[in-house]
């Protein structure tokens, strides 16, 4: 490059000492020694002039290879952008698809559970209620028994008693208080067996009422908004 500016400055020297032509702004200059600088400017000039001039030369050639080229990249990123969203599409119905089955699974399984709790619960009342019974039946039995034996030993003592006139009176009074205390007795079994069996019964009214809130609360939980798709498949306590 120094070259080039170098015989630049020798073809301006060379125009500014040329001589003139009379009436005219025109001069004379030495044709061998302006083309030899010219061919020194032309030789000296690095290959990236020319390679810019073809660019040049081949801009518009360029430019629509570029276009072309640009044209087609847009046509491939519309094309993935049209199957990437079809396949979002497609996934997003598959999962909504899901969850509905899910939501539906969860529902019938809450139905079953409940189902499952009330069967549950009236069985343990029935067992509950027959156990009472039959443990009621046992204690008044009990009570008759131990009734009849006292009466009958409360009878064998007054006539033991009788027949020995000195003690009649003392016989009279000990068999009434032995026919008391076996009257006694007889009303605390009844009153141990009444009370056991209204425990018992309280015990399992008690279960029953938080089996139907447990139940009543399934119910809730499945009739409130939002609660089909991404929840958790609820657990009941029914201690």
């Amino acid at each position: 490059m120094y070259r080039v500016f170098e015989a630049l400055d020798e073809l301006v020297t060379i125009v500014e000492e040329a001589r003139g032509v009379p009436m005219t702004s025109s001069c004379v200059v030495p044709r061998g020694d302006v083309l030899e600088l010219l061919d020194d400017v032309r030789d000296a000039l690095p290959g990236e002039v020319d390679d810019a001039q073809d660019v040049l030369d081949k801009r518009d050639e360029i430019l629509l290879k570029a276009r072309t080229e640009a044209d087609s990249a847009v046509g491939g990123a519309s094309a993935e952008a049209e199957r990437l969203l079809a396949d979002s599409q497609a996934e997003a119905e598959r999962m909504v698809a899901e969850a509905q089955a899910r939501a539906e699974q969860i529902v019938a399984d809450a139905h079953a559970e409940a189902d499952r709790a009330v069967a549950a619960g009236q069985t343990e009342y029935q067992n509950l209620t027959e156990r009472s019974r039959h443990e009621s039946e046992r204690m008044i039995q009990a009570g008759r028994d131990a009734y009849d034996r006292a009466v009958d030993e409360g009878r064998n003592e007054q006539a033991r008693l009788v027949s020995q006139t000195e003690i009649v009176q003392a016989a009279h009074a000990e068999s009434a208080r032995i026919v008391d205390e076996a009257h006694g007795e007889a009303d605390r079994q009844r009153a141990d067996c009444d009370a056991y069996v209204d425990g018992k019964l309280a015990e399992f009214s008690e279960l029953l009422a938080t089996t139907l809130r447990t139940v009543d609360s399934g119910r809730n939980h499945l009739r409130a908004p939002g609660s089909a798709a991404g929840q958790r498949t609820p657990v009941y306590d029914y201690q």
